[in-house]
């Protein structure tokens, strides 16, 4: 269940860690309206999963995914919230068997060519490369461009809007994940309105 097509045509999908249940609606809201498409929640914190599927009840017009899934249990149940796709920072054989029983679309993670190509051969195309700029940046994907022309990655971590840039011109990268534009502090303070202008402006900078 390779998630190329469900992710197709977006630039910068918002990588959410949500601490707070009561800020998930207003979030998925600020960053709809701002432009995005999708939204990421990570699944680093007790109320991700009410979050997704808070999001997924009041936000409808927003693809809501779920991050950092890690077993077949937790992606059996992101699935029953409604999430439409998932994405893990690298990938098992039990959580491909359960991402193709259930259908759900899936970004696995791979930080090797060994990985990468094992991954292919499973049906992903598109690979999470994280975290991108521990692991080389821009310049690592580069290099697999010519090597691993048939694979597609969805690169996260150290990201800045400038950065954000320059990966999206590579050929073999098809959408950037962040939360750059989702200072921590202005979610504690409840600073939607400043947090929907810096989403908005990362977001009119790559297009």
């Amino acid at each position: 269940m390779d998630a190329s097509k469900t992710l197709e045509g977006l630039s910068i999908v918002p990588v959410v860690v949500i601490e707070d249940i009561n800020h998930a609606v207003k979030l998925a809201n600020v960053l709809y309206e701002a432009g995005f498409a999708a939204i990421e929640v990570t699944l680093r914190t007790s109320c991700a999963l009410s979050a997704i599927e808070e999001i997924v009840k009041n936000v409808p017009e927003i693809i809501v995914g779920a991050g950092s899934v890690r077993t077949v249990e937790q992606l059996s149940e992101v699935g029953n919230l409604g999430a439409r796709f998932a994405v893990s920072p690298g990938s098992t054989q039990r959580l491909i068997a359960e991402a193709k029983r259930i259908e759900m679309p899936f970004v696995p993670g791979a930080a090797t060519s060994s990985e990468m190509l094992d991954l292919y051969e499973s049906g992903y195309k598109l690979q999470k490369f994280f975290p991108a700029e521990q692991l080389g940046g821009i310049a690592m994907l580069r290099a697999l461009s010519a090597p691993l022309p048939d694979i597609e990655f969805f690169p996260t971590g150290g990201l800045t809007t400038a950065l954000a840039n320059e990966y999206l011109k590579l050929v073999n990268v098809n959408c950037v994940g962040g939360s750059w534009f989702i200072p921590t502090n202005l979610l504690e303070d409840k600073c939607f309105d400043k947090i929907g202008e810096l989403a908005a402006a990362a977001l009119n900078h790559v297009s």
